[in-house]
């Protein structure tokens, strides 16, 4: 089976992001807070490539999250992270969407 989307080769991130499109906007909203911290650990190239990025697909593009400008940059942050941060950052968001609640989560 060939991976659609970028997050479906781990299980984790899959199940995270999953769980995030099906959340209520306030939850989504925190999520995106909890996710934009991933920003202190990429790099200032992946930041540029985020900001491209947002201006790209916001509004535009098919994917869930494309209509929210803060979602989209939370999430290419997730996405354009260190595999290592990725899944760290994944497991922590699917602990707190489970637990519905983000108060004491850090990335």
């Amino acid at each position: 089976m060939i991976n659609k989307r970028w997050y479906d080769s781990d299980p984790i991130l899959k199940e995270a992001l999953e769980l995030l499109r099906l959340s209520p906007e306030e939850t989504k909203n925190e999520a995106a807070g909890f996710m934009l911290k991933l920003q202190e650990q990429v790099a200032g190239e992946v930041i540029e490539h985020v900001y491209d990025i947002i201006n790209t697909y916001q509004g535009k593009g098919n994917r869930w999250y494309d209509n929210d400008p803060m979602m989209i940059k939370a999430v290419e942050l997730l996405r354009n992270a260190p595999p290592k941060i990725q899944r760290v950052a994944a497991l922590k968001l699917l602990i707190a969407l489970e637990q519905k609640s983000f108060d004491g989560v850090e990335i």
